[in-house]
Parts: structure tokens; C-alpha cells; sequence
């Protein structure tokens, strides 16, 4: 049984899109361990507390100091007992010492099609803001391994999702979730619940 600790900043689609998934049994022998937050407001909390799932929140209001916020995040991580941390929507840089402990094992869900619109800078609207800018017709969203680098680990899954004519950066992060991000997630999930994720020579590789 995968067990595992989902890391959420915000609403929390991501994560209901996991536990619905989990539910459906399209996601199987994974059970989430706790859903871990920065933010106390997060809806995201609420989700897992009305799915009796252990909520907590590491905020930065109350634990100023980096290097103390940082052992903290870790502890909370290392008290869920989880076997893969997911990362879906935690606007928070994760810490070093968190990476070196469970390499290759945090995957991270980003709205574009990694190297495209990634990197310092890029989360949330931004990347959709990005997208329409630069007058792309394809965009999508990525499942990776999460290593030192930003939105820079080994890729496990994309999706490509059409860009439309009178798109908003609204319009287009919803397409993106309904036909990207809530599909990717609990399928790279599922696989490595079933050991199908390897990594080698800096690839991830499913088999």
C-alpha cells in the first residue's frame, strides 16, 4: 500500500481530484496519509478534514525564521509516514534537505508543457498569462520528480490541451486542470503505486 502525503497551498482540485480517484479505484493500494498546507485558509484543509484525513498546517505566519519553517515542513512530512509526497498546487520552495531524503519520491504537477513556461516565475495564472502572450497554440501540464531546480526533475507524464481563439487566463487554467492536471496526477500516481517509475541516468521511465 502507497501511502501518501499530498502538499497544498490553496482550494485543493488537485487533491480532490486524487481522492476521487482513489474512491473510483483508478487509483489503487494508495491511501493518503495527510494533506499537508502553508496556508491555514486553505480549502484544501477543509477537503481532507470532511474525508477524515489528517489536516495540517506549517505557516510561515507563525514560524518566520527559513531554517526553523524548513525543519518543520520536514517534520510534518516525516510524521505522515509517507512513501511519496505530491505536490499539487504548494507554493512553497521545497527544502533541500527534504529533496535529499526522498529523491525521487515528491512529484510535482505544473501547468505546462515542461521546459515550456516553467521555472522561477512561472505558477498559478502566470503560466496561462505566459501561454497567451507568446500566442502558443498547445499547452498541457506536466507530472515530475522534483530535484533541486525549479519545475527541472525527471518528467513522468504530459498532456497536451489546445489553446482557444478569445481564451482568458482563467478559460484556459480550467481546460488545462479538467483536461490535463486531474487526469495526470492520479495516473502518475497509480503507476508508481505499482512500481512502474523508474528513474535512471536522470529519466524517469514507465514500465
Amino acid at each position: 500500500m502507497l501511502k501518501i502525503a499530498v502538499m497544498v497551498s490553496g482550494g485543493g482540485t488537485n487533491l480532490q481530484a486524487i481522492m476521487d480517484a482513489i474512491q473510483d479505484h483508478k487509483i489503487t493500494d494508495t491511501t493518503i496519509t495527510a494533506v499537508i498546507s502553508n496556508n491555514a485558509d486553505a480549502y484544501a484543509l477543509e477537503r481532507a478534514r470532511n474525508a477524515g484525513i489528517p489536516a495540517v498546517c506549517v505557516s510561515r505566519k507563525e514560524i518566520p525564521d527559513r531554517d526553523a519553517y524548513n525543519k518543520a515542513l520536514l517534520d510534518a512530512v516525516d510524521a505522515s509516514g509517507a512513501d511519496l509526497i505530491v505536490l499539487a498546487g504548494f507554493l512553497v520552495v521545497i527544502p533541500t534537505e527534504m529533496i535529499q531524503k526522498y529523491r525521487n519520491r515528491i512529484i510535482n504537477i505544473h501547468p505546462s508543457l515542461i521546459p515550456s513556461f516553467c521555472g522561477t516565475g512561472y505558477y498559478g495564472l502566470k503560466v496561462h498569462e505566459g501561454v497567451l502572450s507568446r500566442g502558443v497554440k498547445v499547452t498541457g501540464a506536466t507530472v515530475h520528480f522534483v530535484d533541486e531546480g525549479t519545475d527541472t526533475g525527471p518528467i513522468i507524464l504530459q498532456k497536451a490541451v489546445a489553446v482557444e481563439e478569445g481564451d482568458t487566463p482563467q478559460i484556459l487554467q480550467r481546460r488545462v486542470m479538467e483536461q490535463a492536471e486531474w487526469q495526470l496526477l492520479p495516473q502518475a500516481i497509480d503507476l508508481i503505486a505499482h512500481d512502474r517509475v523508474v528513474v535512471e541516468d536522470g529519466l524517469a521511465h514507465i514500465r
